[in-house]
């Protein structure tokens, strides 16, 4: 088992959660059960996913969950690039969440080759 609030990665997670939240917040309420409640859940599975896969047993099954919250940071990049096209948010809010995805995704991916499964 592993400690997740220690990882910097599950770390990264939260912010970018308290990002999304933020951001959901000037998203037209019409976009409440559409693209609103998509981010929410994607930005809030990439944390949970490292520590669910922290309290599994093996590096097995935290590579899994790793891997969850790896294909989560991407839904997100998707869902904000969607929110940038449809005019929702502007350019600049759209790399700053993209910077700390991206920043997330390479931790991830990190994090997994370390566990050498």
């Amino acid at each position: 088992m592993h400690n997740f609030k220690e990882l910097k990665v599950w770390k990264a997670g939260i912010e970018i959660s308290k990002v999304v939240f933020q951001l959901c917040k000037t998203l037209p309420p019409e976009e409440k059960y559409g693209l609103i409640s998509q981010m929410i859940r994607s930005a809030i599975s990439i944390p949970s996913n490292i520590a669910e896969g922290c309290g599994r047993k093996s590096n097995k099954e935290l590579h899994h969950f790793l891997s969850i919250a790896l294909g989560s940071s991407f839904e997100l990049e998707t869902q904000l690039i969607i929110a940038k096209e449809f005019n929702y948010i502007n350019q600049e809010k759209l790399e700053d969440a993209c910077t700390v995805i991206t920043d997330i995704q390479k931790m991830l991916y990190g994090l997994q080759k370390s566990l050498n499964t």
